[in-house]
């Protein structure tokens, strides 16, 4: 069992109803600290704040306009929500664009707005942004995305100089494929687009570009952010940490 190094902290974690945000919410609530699941599906948020002993908030965050006056009393948030359209960029839906980067841009932006005054007055706090090897490098048919992790990369370093001499951190985690829902629900679109056979997708798409040849599990992603909301990451902020089994390194 972990040490309760978490206990009394409370942590709100986005797109918490599953994959790498259950999986964070689980991580930090067995350290102790107080979860708030947020997710725009109310029957997944209220399983998973049970299981993890926390509360749950229903919450579109695509709604960005309702987030602009909101006020968080958080030391840990962690930016997960996000969604994936596969499609070449002059097909591309402008209303599915703008959807991707309120949801992953605009929405990341107001929660930390929210939650920075009061972890200024406190002097401790930590910003996880749950970013994509996509955050640094791009791939086609994926406009959307792309540029919205882009975005959150500097949002992240951004965050990190403003909040350090207040004691606060922000930090992006970069995975390659994460074995979630997110990943396997593009797996038709893939081969669709590349004229390949869904089961040809993992291995000539997905693995094409890493060296360890796996899909990233959600806990190996879990285990990070709980190092980076721990006080042993003090001084690491505005950094982009890869867990994308060689992808960037090439």
């Amino acid at each position: 069992m972990k040490e309760q190094d978490l206990a009394g902290r409370r942590a709100l974690v986005t797109g918490a109803a599953g994959g790498i945000g259950l999986a964070c919410a689980e991580e930090f609530a067995r350290r102790g600290a107080h979860v708030i699941v947020a997710d725009i599906d109310a029957a997944g948020a209220d399983a998973a704040a049970t299981a993890v002993g926390g509360e749950s908030w229903v919450v579109d965050l695509s709604d960005t306009p309702a987030l602009d006056d909101l006020s968080l009393d958080v030391d840990i948030l962690v930016n997960n929500a996000g969604i994936q359209k596969v499609a070449p960029l002059h097909e591309y839906d402008p209303d599915t664009f703008r959807f991707i980067q309120r949801l992953m841009v605009e929405a990341p932006f107001l929660l930390t707005r929210a939650a920075l005054p009061g972890m200024y007055a406190r002097g401790w706090g930590r910003v996880v942004n749950i970013s994509s090897a996509h955050g640094l490098r791009a791939s086609a048919y994926k406009v959307a995305y792309v540029t919205a992790k882009h975005a959150l990369e500097g949002l992240s370093k951004v965050t990190g100089l403003e909040g350090g001499p207040h004691g606060v951190t922000s930090n992006c985690i970069d995975p390659a494929y994460v074995r979630t829902p997110l990943a396997e629900k593009q797996i038709a679109d893939q081969a669709r687009i590349h004229g390949i056979g869904e089961d040809e997708v993992v291995e000539r798409i997905m693995l094409a570009d890493v060296a360890v040849k796996r899909l990233v599990e959600v806990d190996e992603v879990a285990s990070l952010a709980g190092w980076l909301v721990s006080d042993k990451a003090g001084m690491v902020t505005g950094a982009s940490y890869t867990i994308d089994g060689g992808w960037t390194a090439r």
